[in-house]
């Protein structure tokens, strides 16, 4: 990102979101963005997941201009390379655990029976392979957001998005959930940009984002991995 700029009319006043923000993440970085209500961080998260577009600066993902392209191009490059993650989790009630899993691949057109052994193994690989056919009125806060992971992780992105993943849960399933990022991250590269409130959920990434007004006023290496890397 370089110097990304965004910002909204509210009754008549324009409110500067961003103020020229830079910054770059590289393959495999596990990033927390943190920062007060009203800091920019959650329009950035909207112009990292392609969901909005910034009023100037340039943004590349994976080698293309995201700021230059057109609305169905952004949704194609959100559901082949990003994948989100959210507080509510956002699953379909009325759905089990395996088809919720299976959403994006219904988009993108896969056959039945290959999604269906993807979001299979995903949830094995979350801990819920004995879940499959539940409701999500049938599982905790830590396992819907498990199957929210899953889904997130389906369509194989480049990069994961969680938005405040753990604001629902107690903390012990909240750190669970944490090692999971982490895992993902550790055996398969993923890159993960979490935006969190917690310091000790900024802990496990290997660099924390501090905003304020706007603005980024803090890039630094997580203190915990720092000691890591001298060890």
């Amino acid at each position: 990102m370089e110097n990304i700029h965004k910002q909204y009319a509210l009754d008549g006043v324009n409110v500067h979101a961003l103020r020229g923000i830079n910054f770059s993440v590289d393959r495999g970085e596990f990033i927390a963005i943190m920062g007060p209500s009203g800091s920019g961080k959650s329009t950035l998260m909207n112009i990292i997941g392609c969901l909005d577009l910034p009023d100037s600066g340039s943004y590349i993902l994976d080698g293309q201009n995201v700021a230059r392209k057109r609305l169905d191009e952004l949704a194609t490059l959100r559901n082949r390379s990003l994948g989100f993650v959210f507080q509510n989790f956002n699953l379909l009630s009325r759905t089990s655990a395996l088809e919720n899993v299976e959403v994006p691949l219904v988009y993108a057109g896969m056959a039945r029976r290959e999604r269906r052994a993807r979001a299979s193994a995903l949830l094995q690989q979350v801990g819920l392979g004995d879940r499959l056919q539940h409701l999500p009125n049938q599982l905790s806060g830590g396992q819907q957001q498990r199957v929210a992971i899953a889904r997130a992780l389906v369509n194989r992105p480049a990069l994961l998005l969680a938005d405040e993943p753990t604001g629902n849960l107690d903390s012990a399933t909240s750190h669970e959930v944490m090692e999971i990022f982490a895992q993902l991250r550790r055996d398969r590269g993923i890159t993960i940009i979490v935006i969190t409130h917690e310091r000790d959920i900024a802990a496990y990434g290997t660099r924390t984002i501090d905003f304020k007004d706007g603005l980024v006023v803090s890039d630094k290496v997580t203190p915990a991995r720092v000691a890591a890397q001298v060890g």
